[in-house]
């Protein structure tokens, strides 16, 4: 075989990963993600009831577990050598179009975002059935995510072409199948590089919070005023808050507990619980705060709507719940104090229909800013050898 022929399979072949950093492509990656937050934010916006925070929540999980499974694979190779570079743009581009249907992806647009949605998916099972040709292990776990793949897009599939309940309990049963096949997969065979997948997951929530931040200026659109500017401070504090809590202590310790892991099924279990999973009501909670948000820009002297308000309150409680579940799976400790907040967000709700949504906005940063106040005092000592500690 010529140099000239050996050069050009090594170049259409996938390069397994060997640094941990998160590449520009997968930055880019991302950034078409970013356009599907926003996007499910719309959904639940242009519908602001139960059914539609419902539909919002179902999109926006079908699109994460599309994001997770590109997670999972570029720990495994390089998404910038080879054919994986084209590859990863041809997702791009069918999860791009997956986007822009989601506006009426319960109407004129399913079928099409079935169909983006399934060249999403099989692309993303092509490359790590090429991958893991040389391990039956990897083989193995592929294999079965295969099959719940196909049953999950399959499964919206004919979503597409029902309506009304059927078509909502479609969607519901095609994400449980699909996020629950993980479940039944032998887990020993995946792999990862725990830096690597630890930070993607770090900067994907980043991205989420960024989406609060445009639903600040998508609801100013009406105009500047005080409120407005009190308005858009306020939710600065917040989405630095959210911020604060996850990257401060929480993120580096959990990046920690995967790296130390025992490689294969010990540390393929955290990835999964801890990222997959777990990450999702933190993106999710993150979203339904940017729609509270977009509503009370839009009006911040009147009281927000039930639906609103729940989404901003119970968004953020979602948030915090999230990261007492991942503090639970990865420490085996619950976060009291986090936990208590939720509570308290949760059962402010009724009271934030009768004041104004300034007010109400005002309450949730002043909450969050005191829980990081008490916390930073409360386990000072702790968190600064934390902090020094892993930062080595």
């Amino acid at each position: 075989m010529s140099t000239a022929t050996r050069t050009r399979s090594l170049h259409l072949s996938p390069v397994l990963r060997q640094e941990e950093r998160v590449t520009p492509l997968e930055l880019f990656f991302d950034l078409v993600f970013v356009l599907a937050i926003t996007k499910c934010t719309a959904l639940m916006a242009g519908e602001p009831t139960w059914r539609g925070v419902a539909k919002g929540v179902l999109v926006l999980g079908v699109l994460w577990w599309s994001w997770v499974g590109y997670a999972w694979l570029t720990s495994v190779i390089d998404p910038e050598e080879g054919s994986v570079r084209l590859a990863m743009f041809a997702a791009m581009a069918a999860l791009l179009v997956a986007a822009l249907c989601v506006p009426h992806v319960f109407d004129d647009t399913a079928l099409l975002f079935a169909c983006a949605y399934l060249a999403v998916r099989a692309g993303h099972i092509c490359l790590f059935v090429i991958a893991s040709r040389d391990d039956p292990g990897l083989r193995h776990s592929v294999t079965g995510l295969a099959i719940s793949t196909a049953i999950g897009t399959s499964l919206l599939l004919a979503a597409s072409f029902a309506n009304g309940l059927l078509q909502g309990g479609l969607w519901a049963l095609a994400l449980a199948l699909d996020m629950g096949g993980p479940l039944l997969i032998d887990a020993s065979g995946w792999r990862l590089q725990p830096s690597h997948f630890a930070e993607r997951h770090g900067l994907i929530v980043l991205i989420a919070l960024g989406e609060s931040i445009v639903a600040i200026g998508v609801g100013s659109q009406a105009g500047v005023d005080a409120g407005i500017v009190v308005a858009a401070v306020l939710g600065t504090v917040v989405a630095g808050a959210l911020w604060w809590l996850y990257f401060d202590v929480v993120a580096l310790v959990a990046e920690r507990r995967l790296t130390n892991a025992a490689p294969g099924l010990e540390r393929n279990r955290i990835g999964r619980d801890s990222y997959s999973y777990l990450h999702f009501p933190m993106v999710a909670g993150i979203v339904l705060l940017a729609l509270g948000l977009k509503k009370t820009l839009a009006h911040v002297e009147d009281p927000l709507d039930v639906v609103p308000a729940a989404a901003m309150l119970g968004g953020t409680a979602i948030y915090l719940l999230g990261h007492v579940a991942f503090r639970l799976r990865n420490v085996h400790r619950v976060s009291t104090q986090r936990l208590a907040a939720a509570v308290v967000l949760v059962a402010l709700v009724p009271a934030a229909t009768a004041m104004p949504a300034l007010v109400t906005l005002a309450v949730l940063a002043a909450l969050l800013v005191a829980l990081i106040v008490y916390e930073a005092r409360r386990f000072a000592e702790l968190r600064d050898r934390l902090r020094h500690q892993l930062a080595e």
